[in-house]
Parts: C-alpha cells; sequence; structure tokens
C-alpha cells in the first residue's frame, strides 16, 4: 500500500487552512496555490510550500488548469 507524501490543496481560505492543520497531524506535506493578491493569507503561511499564480481573474489563477498542472509537476 502506498502512502500518500504530499499534497496539493486547489482551494483558498479557510477550508485549506483546515486541510493543511489535517495534513500536520497526519505527517503529510501541503502545497498551496494562491493568486498574488491573497499572498498573505494564513494558508499560504502554514503550507509546507506555496507556489503563486500570478495575479489577474480568476481564469487566469485558480481555474487555469495549465498553470496548477505545470506546479503539480
Amino acid at each position: 500500500m502506498r502512502k500518500i507524501n504530499k499534497i496539493l490543496i486547489a482551494n483558498r481560505g479557510e477550508i485549506a487552512t483546515r486541510v493543511i492543520k489535517t495534513c500536520e497531524q497526519m505527517g503529510i506535506q501541503s502545497v498551496a496555490i494562491y493568486a498574488d493578491n491573497d499572498s498573505q493569507l494564513e494558508y499560504v503561511k502554514k503550507a509546507s510550500e506555496s507556489y503563486s499564480l500570478g495575479s489577474g481573474a480568476l481564469r487566469d489563477t485558480y481555474l487555469n488548469v495549465d498553470k496548477i498542472i505545470n506546479i503539480v509537476k
């Protein structure tokens, strides 16, 4: 059986913060993605790793599947 070592959290705000807390309790590294205007939010700081999606509209950041897949790779 394979163990999950790292998880990308494709959410933000309070939900992401709760997922990160659970990851910490389970010994799983967390990866947060964020738009530049969200860079100071708690979940970005608490994640094991954080990656910027840049700035712009939702379609250019959180809804840009190609950017998110590139971060995963």
